[in-house]
């Protein structure tokens, strides 16, 4: 997250340009997402995988998950570079990109992808460091790369007037540091379970494996560019370049609000994979407790900030008169029962957690595409709703998928566990 959203905070800082810049960077979100989508299908869908392995005292088939990890991370990250840049123009006039937005979201977007590999391996192999317990080393890896681009965004963009090539590039190198200390610490001697090249075999039903447990992250990250596709061509259709930058910076709110949720649900993860592995049910009840309350009150707490203080949140992007007047109460509909979310994030981590695929991936798409999307195209034609239509959307979705997702997970899940045998 604060790789993209101090990009955001300086591109729209830009004199003369910041709006019109920012809305540029927006049409990028999607492709950024997509990036995230695969890192999570071989990471997160990989992490769960051997933190239940290493609660069998399996470390081989541990070591085997995250080798196999890593090559198709390297792998598709190739992919994805040489087709998006080979395609760029095309989906981000479809993404809603206009002659006076597309110089901006064309001049970041290239030099992002150029970087793919960087971002994955950094994103993608993480988590298999905390998976191993070493939650500290995990933060370094994140800190490390968001220092070395809040130093580096004012020199390309100002000082070297770049502007948004320079945010680009910053972002680039400091992924690269990033994904240069996770493959220090996972082929040394402190890790556990270490990467190996010499004698690697690709193992096909391991990647299966993997890739079906991480097809709910990626389900959920592919179905977030979809929606972003589609709010920003319905926003250029009923508000323009300027709803286009609203929805960056409403985004970028979200992104900071739902970051602390996401930490939250993916450090109970290994957690609860591991108590189950090793058949203490109720310590892993315990986590799954604690994780949905510690997320409910913390969402809740945001979301009452963003309400009484909507004008902050949005000037740490922007301090257009023009934009701060029709973000506001964008925002204030955007967020409405923000605190829905801590169940959507709770149920969909039992689910990852537990290798319970089929309900990860299904409330995944229930979300996005089933509620969002049809909502999206709906809602802005009802009545004279227009802009404010799209940003109705996630509400909606966020009280019927939140709900929907964590009573069946209590219902199919945690109601059918086995007596724990440790008492």
């Amino acid at each position: 997250l604060l790789y993209n959203i101090i990009d955001r905070i300086y591109i729209g800082e830009i004199p003369g340009e910041g709006t019109t810049a920012l809305a540029g960077l927006g049409l990028c979100f999607p492709v950024i997402t997509m990036v995230t989508a695969f890192s999570n299908l071989f990471g997160a869908g990989g992490a769960p995988l051997c933190s239940m392995a290493r609660g069998k005292k399996d470390i081989k088939k541990a070591q085997n998950i995250m080798n196999n990890a890593f090559f198709m991370l390297a792998v598709t990250g190739i992919i994805l570079t040489i087709a998006g840049i080979a395609f760029h123009r095309p989906l981000l006039y479809l993404f809603g990109a206009s002659d006076a937005t597309y110089p901006y979201a064309s001049g970041y977007m290239v030099i992002y992808l150029l970087g793919t590999v960087f971002v994955m391996v950094s994103l993608g192999m993480n988590p298999y460091i905390n998976s191993q317990g070493f939650a500290r080393t995990g933060m370094k890896t994140v800190i490390l790369g968001a220092v070395v681009n809040i130093i580096l965004d004012p020199i390309f963009i100002f000082v070297l007037k770049m502007g948004v090539k320079g945010a680009a590039y910053a972002t680039i190198i400091s992924q690269l540091f990033s994904a240069l200390w996770v493959l220090l610490f996972l082929t040394g001697k402190q890790a556990e379970l270490t990467l190996y090249f010499r004698g690697f075999r690709l193992d096909i039903p391991c990647i299966c494996e993997v890739a079906k447990l991480g097809f709910s992250n990626f389900c959920m990250s592919f179905t977030n560019s979809l929606v972003q596709v589609i709010c920003n061509s319905m926003l250029q259709l009923f508000g323009g370049d300027l709803y286009i930058s609203v929805m960056t910076v409403i985004n970028s709110v979200r992104e900071i609000a739902q970051t602390p949720m996401s930490a939250i649900s993916e450090g109970a993860s290994p957690i609860i994979s591991y108590n189950y592995g090793a058949e203490k049910i109720n310590q892993m009840k315990r986590a799954i407790r604690f994780m949905t309350q510690l997320g409910f009150t913390y969402t809740l707490l945001i979301w009452g900030l963003i309400s009484l203080f909507p004008e902050f949140f949005i000037q740490i992007f922007n301090h257009n008169a023009e934009l701060v007047r029709a973000a506001v109460p964008s925002i204030h509909i955007y967020f409405f029962g923000f605190f829905m979310m801590a169940f959507q994030f709770a149920g969909q981590s039992v689910f990852k957690s537990l290798n319970k695929a089929k309900q990860a991936v299904f409330f995944s798409l229930l979300r996005k595409v089933v509620i969002v999307v049809p909502l999206t195209l709906i809602l802005p034609r009802v009545g004279s709703l227009g802009a404010a239509g799209v940003f109705l959307a996630e509400p909606v979705s966020n009280f019927i998928g939140g709900l929907a997702c964590y009573l069946t997970m209590q219902r199919t899940v945690l109601m059918r566990l086995p007596v724990d045998k440790t008492e």
